[in-house]
Parts: structure tokens; C-alpha cells; sequence
């Protein structure tokens, strides 16, 4: 690190920012490290600030012990790799981007509520399989809907969740909620949202999206009992985090016909192990589940948005000797 600039540890390799014309601020010192470099907890003792994205590997508090680090920085919008005791124990803020990703979230919520409900993924194993006008048939017969008219659930009315739910509105789809934590005089009346229970919303909704975080009270909140709750024809989607749904339960449910599909970002472990039961169905009940690798939120327009924030914040508070923006704790 260079002397007389501040010094910053980024665990994104520099590439990430400048592939899609994000240029790191030339005022900082900045060392790119692995969160498994060996020096990271040396390097960390006279950084006053470390970047870090929102997924990966939990970073251990034993990491900041001694460390001259003002700010951890995440370029996302979860900050589940940090242990929040210990960062608040000592002292050091964590800010994050939020509502960065909204856009390309509500795109992927969009895209893959219509690929499970009309079956495209599907129809493309079928074509493969030469079963082209038996599965037009198939698909012809069952009376595949849209957007328009369905009552789409959002669990978690936050940034992310009603930026989702604005997206379905204008699909002309009827929005519901569950979220203890917002006040319906507080949700916009261009969204004609109601508010219900999570159980009375998982029976009304033919498309079910989580935007929650993944904390005690939402760990395996989308269960086998709350499965068994959603209707036959529905979809769920998880672009949230893993763990909020039991995915052995998901497993069973898309091999039993009992939803008409799934579209799953997040895992309990990432990457998921070859024991994951949502890797092992096959079959028709494989062409009703969409997996994807922790990328809903990611575009190139996405990235550049978040990084720039996050460096922008990094500077206001190492250079500026400002307050950080979007302080999470």
C-alpha cells in the first residue's frame, strides 16, 4: 500500500470494477485480497477500510480484532458474511448498497414466474426429447396463464420487495403482502396492495416471491406446512437467501405435482453439494424447477451502480472523514 493515501483492503479482485468501467478511486491505497489470504488479518491492522461483496464465505471476527479498519463496506445489499455482535462490540460500522439490485431483481422475478407458469423450459426438454406436438398439446389443453389478473404474494415489503411488487403491477397482476414490519399507510396506493397473513397469502397467490432476510425468524419459513398451503398451479420464488426455505420440502413438493414450479437463486450452502435434494429431481419434476447461481440481482447495469455507491461511500468516510451512507449497524 502506498503511503499518504488511506488504505483500503478489497476482497473483489480489481477486474470486477473495471470490466464493467467502474475505476476504483485513485485517492485510495488499495490492496485486493482473497478472504482466504493468509497476510488478510495483517493487512486488515492498517486498512481503514475493507470492501467486501455480499456473498461469500463468513468473515471471522478474530479478523478485526486489533484493526484500524473505520468501515466494512459490502457492494450488495446482505451483510450475512459478518458476525454483528462482534462488529458492533468493536465499534466498527457496516454500511451496505441498497436497493442497487432492485431493477435486475424484479427482472428475474418477472422472467422466471413466466418461464415456470407458461412452461418454456419445459417445452424446450420436451422439443429436445422430440415431443413437439404432444407437449403443444399438453400445453394448449392446460390453459397456461400470464401475468395479468393473478394475485402475486410478496413476503417482505421492503427496498427490494416493492420494487418487485411494482413490476408485477404494471403486468397488470393484483398485489398481496406479508411483512409485519411495514405500515399500510406506508405502502404506495399505486400498488393497491393488501396486506395479509402468511398463511392466508400463501393460499391466495399464484405466484409467491421472498424478499426477506435470513435471520432466526425467518430461517425455514417456507416449510413443509406452509408449502402444502400454496396452491397446486402456483410458483415459488426465492431470490432472497437460503435457508428461508426447506429445501428437501421444495424437493418433495415439485416430485409430488403439488406446485407448478420453482425458480431457486440462494442455497442453504453455496455452492449447493451434490446431497442438495433439489439437485437430485429428474424428470418432468427437474423441467418445473429453475435453478440459478446467486445471480438475480447481478447485470452489468446492476454491478455498476453498486460499486460506484460502494466506492463513493468508502471515500466520504476514509478521505472525507464524513458518516457513512446506509449504515446497516
Amino acid at each position: 500500500m502506498s503511503a499518504g493515501r488511506p488504505q483500503v483492503v478489497c476482497l473483489r479482485p480489481e477486474e470486477d470494477f473495471l470490466k464493467i468501467g467502474v475505476t476504483p478511486p485513485q485517492s485510495l491505497s488499495i490492496s485486493y485480497l482473497s478472504p482466504e489470504a493468509a497476510h488478510l488479518s495483517d493487512a486488515l491492522r492498517d486498512a481503514r477500510a475493507l470492501i467486501i461483496p455480499a456473498v461469500g464465505p463468513k468473515l471471522s471476527a478474530e479478523l478485526f480484532d486489533g484493526s484500524a479498519v473505520e468501515l466494512v463496506q459490502v457492494t450488495g445489499a446482505g451483510v450475512d458474511r459478518l458476525d454483528r455482535p462482534a462488529m458492533e462490540r468493536l465499534g466498527i460500522p457496516v454500511a451496505n448498497v441498497a436497493g442497487g439490485s432492485n431493477s435486475a431483481l424484479a427482472d428475474y422475478c418477472i422472467a422466471t414466474s413466466l418461464t415456470l407458469l407458461r412452461r418454456l423450459s419445459w417445452a424446450s426438454s420436451e422439443i429436445r426429447n422430440g415431443n413437439y406436438a404432444s407437449f403443444r398439446a399438453e400445453m394448449i389443453a392446460a390453459s397456461l396463464p400470464g401475468l395479468d389478473g393473478l394475485t402475486v404474494g410478496v413476503v417482505g415489503l421492503g427496498t427490494i420487495g416493492r420494487s418487485v411488487a411494482e413490476a408485477f403491477k404494471t403486468r397488470g397482476s393484483n398485489i398481496v403482502y406479508f411483512d409485519p414490519q411495514v405500515a399500510p399507510e406506508s405502502v404506495p396506493e399505486a400498488l393497491d396492495a393488501r396486506q395479509l397473513e402468511l398463511d392466508a397469502l400463501l393460499a391466495e397467490s399464484d405466484v409467491v416471491t421472498l424478499h426477506v432476510p435470513l435471520i432466526p425468524a425467518t430461517e425455514n419459513l417456507i416449510d413443509a406446512t406452509a408449502l402444502a398451503r400454496m396452491k397446486p398451479g402456483a410458483v415459488l420464488i426465492n431470490a432472497a437467501r437460503g435457508g428461508i426455505v426447506d429445501e428437501a420440502a421444495l424437493a418433495s413438493a415439485i416430485e409430488r405435482g403439488a406446485l407448478a414450479g420453482a425458480a431457486v437463486d440462494v442455497y442453504s450452502a453455496e455452492p449447493p453439494d451434490a446431497m442438495n435434494p433439489l439437485l437430485a429431481l429428474a424428470g418432468p419434476a427437474a423441467d418445473r424447477l429453475l435453478l440459478t447461481p446467486h445471480i438475480a440481482g447481478v447485470t452489468r447495469q446492476s454491478w455498476a451502480g453498486l460499486f460506484e455507491s460502494a466506492w463513493g461511500n468508502v471515500v466520504r468516510v476514509v478521505a472525507d472523514g464524513e458518516v457513512p451512507l446506509n449504515r446497516v449497524y
